[in-house]
């Protein structure tokens, strides 16, 4: 198929768009600014909140990854609601108008988590009213604009805690924090949790694209992972040593934690600055709770089960670094 990925430029979206090509797809990629993806990519500069420039990219289209968002622990709701909210709505609207027949849209756990332990849970609706954030909320109210749209097959996949090799974000994190020997986890570290290597991640988004015109999956939402639950402790040690740094060796009392991302928040706020905190209360939060999610269902609808395992992704990760 023909196959238009928005927002192709970062950790996921460069893996989504390479297991398409690798697939025999021809991808367009829609995006603020050029991601080198290589002669057999179409690039279009532009960005999903334009009309204009949705339309431009998915001109002769069967398909949409719908990627693009504003990723963020900070910021004003506005931005959320412009970004993950209208692009959304816009880039419904001109893949009708285009003809296109299938789209995927990229989602998040945390679209309908309430702050409660998650222990071998399912993909919840998305909730709006319980999501923990604006990112969390906005996320929300377009995965229901997405399912709730009758002239596309769509798809909702729920990636949970992405990393792997080139992450500038989770794993950048983890790693400079190892290095400076200022990385601590949350009470015992002892919370089990689900990550997703990021290949698996891609290899299932391409699943959901292959399969969603099917009965069982269109206008459904799934939770994606390892389906391999580590303790916080066992994640960020390793993500340390693969960094060559130490792991943690030290906890600190979840309250003392909450309590100090919200003092971050709050000063970051006051200071107006648009990069993301070292803590927050969110993060202090899911650095405590459990939240791994029971992957029977995705594996049968998608017909997926993830290539890499933890243990080889830790390999991979090791090694780049």
């Amino acid at each position: 198929m023909k196959v238009l990925v928005t927002g192709g430029r970062g950790l996921l979206g460069g893996a989504v768009v390479r297991e398409l090509v690798s697939r025999g797809h021809e991808v367009t990629c829609l995006q603020r600014t050029t991601a080198g993806h290589g002669p057999a990519v179409r690039e279009v500069l532009g960005d999903v909140t334009s009309a204009t420039d949705v339309a431009a990219a998915a001109l002769e289209c069967a398909a949409v990854v719908h990627l693009a968002a504003k990723v963020s622990m900070q910021g004003e709701w506005a931005d959320f609601e412009r970004v993950n909210v209208e692009g959304t709505r816009t880039v419904l609207q001109e893949a009708r108008k285009a003809g296109v027949g299938r789209l995927v849209f990229v989602s998040s756990p945390s679209v309908a988590h309430a702050g409660h332990a998650l222990i071998g849970a399912g993909a919840e609706p998305a909730d709006p009213e319980g999501a923990r954030g604006n990112y969390a909320r906005s996320k929300a109210i377009a995965e229901r604009l997405v399912l709730a749209d009758e002239a596309l097959a769509t798809v909702a996949v729920r990636p949970h805690l992405v990393w792997g090799p080139g992450d500038t974000q989770f794993v950048a994190r983890i790693a400079e924090r190892a290095k400076r020997g200022r990385l601590v986890y949350v009470d015992d570290g002892a919370a089990l949790i689900d990550t997703t290597y990021v290949d698996n991640a891609a290899d299932a988004i391409a699943q959901g694209l292959d399969r969603c015109e099917e009965p069982e999956v269109r206008g459904r939402a799934f939770v994606v992972t390892n389906g391999e639950p580590r303790t916080v402790r066992e994640i960020l040690s390793r993500i340390a040593v693969a960094a060559g740094a130490l792991p943690p060796s030290r906890g600190i009392p979840f309250a003392a934690a909450r309590a100090a991302g919200s003092l971050v928040e709050a000063a970051w706020r006051r200071g107006d600055r648009t990069d993301e905190p070292a803590l927050s209360a969110f993060v202090a939060e899911q650095l405590a709770t459990a939240h791994w999610f029971d992957q029977r269902a995705t594996w049968a609808a998608l017909d997926w089960q993830p290539r890499v395992s933890l243990a080889e992704g830790f390999a991979r990760l090791a090694a780049s670094m």
